[in-house]
């Protein structure tokens, strides 16, 4: 009887857990979208700092 108890209550708390997780990522979601969208433009940036590859056309390595 003594474990089944010690069960339910690790279930509990795992539940309790995760919703505490999920209502973190809610609650600072704005905040981790624009973080995100940081990432991203800086990986962009990037893309444009190597002016000796400027000079190859990328569509003929797309050919339909």
């Amino acid at each position: 009887m003594k474990s089944t108890w010690r069960f339910v209550l690790k279930i509990v708390g795992l539940s309790l857990a995760v919703a505490g997780l999920i209502c973190v990522i809610i609650g600072f979601w704005d905040k981790l979208a624009e973080d995100v969208t940081a990432v991203a433009g800086s990986l962009r940036s990037r893309h444009g700092k190597y002016p000796e590859f400027s000079d190859y056309d990328d569509d003929l390595f797309y050919e339909d």
